[in-house]
């Protein structure tokens, strides 16, 4: 199978940029990152802070804007003082790492989970424990270890002697932004006990269902080069996951600033909540999302995508069979769509490109194709695979 090579395999490297192509009119460049023109972080939450009295960016004919404007810009406005104000919160506290950034900003948006891969000391828990600190809700880290039970995720019923009647104690799973530290290292059962509250947003203890609270999003670490000790996740369970964000090394001038701010006291900043990013703004901005317009073409094309993963495609890549056991499921295909409508408003537009699909190719697809042994004996990596389906299928 002629797979070809990434730019680092394994790795969160974007992939290169498609041949030219006309954009769209009134689509913010994605070289800038999200809201690079927005407005400055508000004082008290970022609510009525959007500047008022801006046009409306040209549509370009027959594109894959709608013909009406799906978003106002009033709306993309405060969309982007949002993303702005937590990317300051984040980049006071993580240095560089601006794939994983973008990838934590954008599951966010889509109201998803994300799992985080890396050897030790790349930040994957200070990047975590940033992105909770710049919202001001709930914030519970799970530390994940091979005696712990699924009762202490979930919550259990505690008997009051007293009143001879059960009381219910809800887990640390109940609080907005969950972090699970190294969950490979917990049991299968207890694995499984995150099933219903990432897919549900629910918990039921005792025969009674407990709500989560709105927004919920669960950030998971794992490291990849220890086995004694860890438990593989299992496929249904890595499905859940909206995105896999492999970190890597940091450049030279990144490792830079880092040994300045230690030396400077300055490296981890601030633990508590810093953010004025209200739970009504993560709401909103997960509202935004769902109003992203997506052309028929771009959703034609996101199928394409994941059937040719499946070996079914309308061109199949050759021999795609000898190195995929499992291709990406529905839910690979719902992903697609949803990161692509994150994608498209963190950089201030309210429609859907195929730009958008493939920026974030990766993180969507990389946990969820399950390779042969040949594959991996070979060391076919799932971003050549996934390299090889977007080759294969044209753009619309």
């Amino acid at each position: 199978m002629s797979i070809p090579p990434t730019q680092q395999p394994g790795s969160s490297a974007r992939p290169p940029a498609p041949p030219a192509r006309p954009a769209p009119q009134g689509s913010a460049p994605s070289a800038s990152g999200p809201s690079a023109s927005g407005p400055g972080a508000p004082t008290q939450g970022v609510q009525g802070q959007a500047a008022q009295g801006h046009s409306a960016p040209a549509r370009r004919p027959g594109g894959f804007a709608p013909a009406a404007r799906a978003i106002s810009p009033g709306d993309l406005e405060r969309s982007g003082a949002i993303v702005s104000t937590i990317t300051k919160v984040f980049q006071s506290r993580v240095v560089g790492q601006e794939n994983l950034r973008l990838s934590l900003l954008t599951a966010l948006a889509a109201g998803g989970h994300v799992l985080l891969e890396s050897v030790p000391g790349l930040a994957k828990t200070t990047a975590a424990s940033a992105l909770a600190s710049s919202i001001t809700g709930s914030f519970a880290r799970i530390q994940c270890t091979p005696d712990l039970m699924p009762n202490d995720i979930i919550g259990t019923q505690i008997f009051n002697y007293g009143s001879g009647t059960f009381t219910t104690q809800l887990g640390p799973v109940h609080a907005n932004v969950v972090l699970l530290d190294e969950i490979n290292r917990s049991s299968a059962k207890t694995q499984s006990a995150m099933l219903e509250a990432m897919q549900e947003r629910q918990t039921s203890i005792g025969g009674e269902v407990y709500r989560l609270p709105e927004p919920f999003m669960v950030l998971a670490t794992q490291n990849p080069i220890e086995e004694e000790g860890t438990y593989v996740l299992p496929e249904a369970q890595m499905d859940r996951f909206l995105m896999k964000e492999i970190l890597t090394y940091p450049r030279p001038a990144e490792e830079h600033e880092i040994l300045d701010r230690s030396t400077a006291g300055s490296l981890t900043g601030p633990r508590e909540a810093v953010g004025t990013v209200t739970l009504e703004d993560v709401r909103f901005l997960q509202q935004m999302v769902d109003q992203v317009y997506v052309d028929p073409a771009v959703k034609r094309y996101i199928i394409d995508l994941v059937f040719t993963t499946r070996g079914s495609g309308p061109r199949p890549v050759p021999n795609l069979t000898q190195s995929v056991r499992v291709g990406a499921s529905p839910r690979g295909s719902l992903a697609l769509m949803r990161v692509g409508q994150a994608h498209a408003l963190l950089h201030g537009r309210d429609y859907v490109t195929p730009d958008d699909v493939r920026a974030m190719r990766y993180g969507v697809l990389r946990h969820r194709l399950v390779l042969t042994f040949d594959a991996l004996a070979s060391g076919i990596k799932p971003e050549q695979i996934i390299d090889a389906v977007f080759h294969a299928v044209p753009m619309p």
